[in-house]
């Protein structure tokens, strides 16, 4: 199961070596976003440090939503997917591999960019270090529920909106706590059952997004 996990990893992350511009576009959106905010407040570095956690944090979610509609695309256009659920290897440790794959081209681009768009909302060390923290753990969770929305509208044309409606709902519970932390580090404030509820948000998708994620695709495939 180690090998096949690993194989499918690597011929993931091959695609998107091949396709780079899928997975750049939502880092190019994130700077720009987050960029653009800092010049509407100015000046005001008190604004920048009250609205500077929001901002990167909503930006950090619509750039990861913007990857997610090509994660079954292809392998479904090309047959590949009904190859895949033929394979040896439990469909959930496939699905898994692909969310991590997902992570590794979409999710971590945005937390090595995090520090300095941090530095630009003027937010200080603390607060910088703790917005890391949440991005390192928040988004592979965001990559888990993806996902499962890309599996339910695997078989729709154009369906970039229905998966944002599917998804973002259930990623605004790790928002609201995201940004609240990197806000109560600001004013230094405890922050710790902030981090707990976020570990447990990740754990609670890593066990259940794979095994839903595989019923979704057999359901769709099905049909």
């Amino acid at each position: 199961m180690t090998r096949a996990f690993g194989a499918l990893l690597k011929r993931d992350l091959t695609l998107v070596a091949r396709t780079p511009g899928d997975y750049t576009t939502p880092v190019i959106f994130f700077v720009v976003c987050t960029t653009l905010f800092s010049f509407v407040a100015g000046k005001d570095i008190a604004v920048l440090k009250s609205i500077g956690p929001g901002v990167i944090w909503v930006s950090a979610l619509l750039a990861s939503m913007l990857s997610l509609e090509g994660l079954f695309r292809s392998d479904y256009e090309d047959g590949t997917l009904e190859q895949i659920l033929t394979a040896p290897a439990p469909l959930p440790l496939i699905v898994l591999a692909k969310a991590f794959a997902h992570w590794i081209s979409a999710g971590v681009p945005l937390l090595l960019i995090s520090p300095i768009l941090g530095i630009l909302m003027n937010l200080d060390f603390h607060s910088t270090t703790i917005l890391v923290v949440t991005i390192a753990i928040s988004t592979p969770t965001f990559s888990l529920i993806g996902i499962f929305g890309a599996a339910l509208v695997i078989s729709q044309k154009k369906a970039g909106m229905l998966l944002s409606l599917l998804t973002l709902p259930l990623c605004v519970p790790i928002l609201i706590f995201s940004v609240s932390a990197v806000s109560a580090a600001a004013d230094q404030l405890p922050i710790g059952g902030h981090l707990m509820l976020l570990a447990a948000f990740f754990v609670f998708t890593l066990t259940l997004s794979p095994f839903g994620t595989a019923g979704a695709l057999r359901i769709m495939l099905s049909n």
